[in-house]
Order: structure tokens, then C-alpha cells, then sequence
């Protein structure tokens, strides 16, 4: 049974559980599959999670339906967690250059107000995980779901 908590007017709306991780959506992708007579279409979703204390997960789902996919793609994250260090003022310890297949990801600290810059898939991975201010660049692929794997990979290889 929900739980419901009372609003103006008289109605009832549900209670909102909090969620244990912060969830981004990076893309929804719609995939075909040629077989013996006719396309199959299904979606792909990439995510990445974290509960912003240092902890960062990403994965993938396919689905013939968007909802499916996204939540198959929650559940592979969570499997998928990662422990980073995230040192005082929310930065990295030190400059770190990590290749992932044809994506390569730098990662620069950066001192307190600076804030997160950089672009795309590895803003999102550092939000999740904790980071306040980092520098950040890649080079090589523009493929989302290599540039995060790159993302984590420099992040988990970090020595305090």
C-alpha cells in the first residue's frame, strides 16, 4: 500500500522515496538488428550513477521499450560500482592521462570555485561521483559510452 501525505485542496499525493543514487541519462540510442525478413528495433540506454560521496557506476540496457531499457541499464550500473578518492576542495589528486580503446581522457585538479569543466560524458561521471572542481579534457573519440569508461578508469587508477 503507498504511503500519502495530504496537499492543498484535499488531495492525496504519494510520497516520494529518495533515491540512493544520482542517476544521468547520457543517451537513448534506437538500434536495429537485420534478420531473416525485417528489422528488429529495439533502445539502448547508457547511464551513469553515483552517490556523490565517491561512488560511480556506468551501464548499459536494450529494450524493445525506452522504460525497460533505462531501468536495465540502472540495475548493470549498480553492479558496475566503482570507490574514487576525492580529495579536500573536491578535486583529484594529480594530473592523470587514461586511454580507454580510442578515447583518451585528462584529468587536471583545479583549485576551489572552479568548478567542473568539461564536456559531455566525463561532466556527468564527475558530477555523480563527488567532484567540485576539476579540469578535464578528451581526445580521440567523441563515442559517449568509451569517453565515460575512460572517465572511470582515470578516476579508479587515481593515486592519493
Amino acid at each position: 500500500m503507498a504511503n500519502f501525505n495530504k496537499s492543498k485542496g484535499g488531495k492525496r499525493k504519494p510520497f516520494r522515496e529518495k533515491k540512493e543514487f544520482q542517476e544521468e541519462l547520457l543517451s537513448i540510442d534506437r538500434v536495429t538488428r537485420v534478420t531473416a525478413g525485417w528489422r528488429q528495433l529495439r533502445f539502448r540506454a547508457s547511464i551513469v550513477i553515483g552517490d556523490g560521496k565517491g561512488k560511480v557506476g556506468f551501464g548499459t540496457g536494450k529494450s524493445g521499450e525506452v522504460v525497460t531499457a533505462i531501468q536495465k541499464a540502472i540495475s548493470c550500473a549498480k553492479k558496475n560500482l566503482e570507490k574514487v578518492e576525492i580529495c579536500e576542495g573536491g578535486t583529484v589528486s594529480h594530473e592523470i592521462k587514461v586511454k580507454f580503446k580510442s578515447a583518451v581522457v585528462m584529468l587536471h585538479p583545479a583549485s576551489e570555485g572552479t568548478w567542473i569543466i568539461a564536456g559531455g560524458a566525463v561532466r556527468k561521471v564527475l558530477s555523480v561521483a563527488g567532484y567540485k572542481n576539476v579540469l578535464a579534457k578528451r581526445y580521440g573519440s567523441t563515442n559517449l559510452i568509451n569517453n565515460s569508461r575512460a572517465a572511470i578508469k582515470a578516476l579508479t587508477s587515481m593515486k592519493k
